[in-house]
């Protein structure tokens, strides 16, 4: 606790949430998750959080809408697949928080919007602007029309570069295991949980394994590169298991839940 104690008063915070937080096995959108999700963002947003979500699903979305069960290999069936998708993620999203009283907005980006200096001023202001009047931005990558030039690749590395844009004190990126093990998990039972690193620690790639799931792009390896880019701009990160929205409270309670990338800015603190 007394490690994370600075985390209690983390005001704006970015969400990343992965497609197998929000999907069943079979790719198609797991509605109650979603819900829950959607419940624990309104109610910090009601405390006088700002909360800014970056949301994976729409290829999954869109391939279970279409009946499909395995992400296809083909950038423009992807791509196709994530134009369906994306309708009906931000469709249910809109629904959920309308029924507990709250405005989103849809943001779809892609690398160039972040990383072209009059294309950052306008989203980073856009976001400002919508956070002051009381909005839930809902952020995902622009799948429909990204290249291999200008794409993020994933929503771990935009989660952190969106956390950085609009100079949020927080991101938690909410992942399909508890955290950064030692060794996977997934093969080795006697694989440790860390607790915590920092931009001190040596070599951190160590601790990055093969594992993603079907639908997912990034693994631990894009969750890593999310760390070094919230380490070089001084924010705090948190990698943590999304089965149960709820663990959420228990990260900004200064919990000891999940994998916690202390900033030099929180050791100073």
């Amino acid at each position: 606790m007394l490690d994370r104690k600075q985390i209690l008063n983390k005001k704006r915070i970015v969400i990343k949430v992965g497609s197998t937080s929000l999907t069943h096995p079979n790719g198609k959108l797991n509605l109650l998750r979603i819900d829950k999700l959607v419940r624990v963002i309104t109610d910090l947003h009601n405390a006088g959080k700002e909360v800014v979500l970056v949301s994976s699903g729409a290829i999954a979305a869109g391939a279970g809408k279409m009946g499909i069960e395995k992400k296809p290999d083909d950038k423009i069936k992807k791509q196709a697949l994530a134009s369906i998708g994306q309708a009906e993620l931000i469709r249910i999203y809109d629904k959920f928080f309308e029924d507990y009283n709250n405005t989103v907005a849809q943001l779809l980006l892609t690398r160039d919007g972040i990383e072209e200096t009059t294309r950052r001023r306008n989203a980073k202001n856009t976001l400002i602007e919508l956070l002051t009047m009381g909005v839930i931005p809902i952020i995902n990558e622009n799948d429909t029309v990204s290249t291999d030039e200008i794409e993020f690749g994933d929503n771990d590395i935009l989660s952190a570069m969106v956390t950085s844009l609009i100079n949020a004190d927080l991101l938690i990126i909410l992942s399909d295991i508890d955290g950064v093990f030692t060794d996977d998990p997934r093969k080795n039972t006697n694989a440790k949980l860390i607790s915590k690193l920092t931009s001190e620690d040596d070599n951190i790639e160590k601790f990055i394994f093969s594992s993603k799931s079907s639908f997912g792009t990034g693994g631990m390896t894009s969750k890593l590169a999310a760390a070094h880019h919230c380490f070089d701009h001084n924010i705090d990160m948190i990698i943590t298991n999304g089965s149960n929205p709820s663990i959420i409270y228990d990260v900004l309670d200064g919990k000891d839940v999940g994998t916690y990338f202390e900033s030099k800015k929180s050791v100073r603190a």
